[in-house]
């Protein structure tokens, strides 16, 4: 099993949102892709809760079988859309990537 996992830094201010408002937006269009994309085993999206210069905003903790089915999930349309909202109202990333 691989676990793909996501950190993001939003900006204050996106899309005609605030930070706050896309936070939720992301959260629940990653949990949409459950069902849809067939290669997710298991996908957690938490939103950060306690204010820090040193916290990220939000998480995404993923399951994949292999690095096979990981790569068919990134390019996956309904998660390119996903991914694409992401870049808009994104400051940074970052990810590791783990076989359990």
């Amino acid at each position: 099993m691989l676990k793909h996992i996501v950190m993001w830094k939003l900006k204050e201010f996106a899309e005609g949102k605030t930070k706050a408002e896309n936070a939720l937006i992301m959260k629940e269009s990653l949990e949409r892709l459950v069902g849809i994309v067939p290669e997710i085993i298991s996908l957690q999206v938490g939103i950060n809760e306690k204010e820090s210069d040193m916290a990220y905003d939000a998480v995404l903790i993923s399951t994949f079988a292999d690095a096979e089915a990981l790569a068919r999930y990134k390019v996956h349309p309904e998660h390119v859309k996903v991914s694409d909202y992401c870049k808009k109202i994104r400051e940074s990333r970052t990810f590791v990537d783990f076989t359990e």
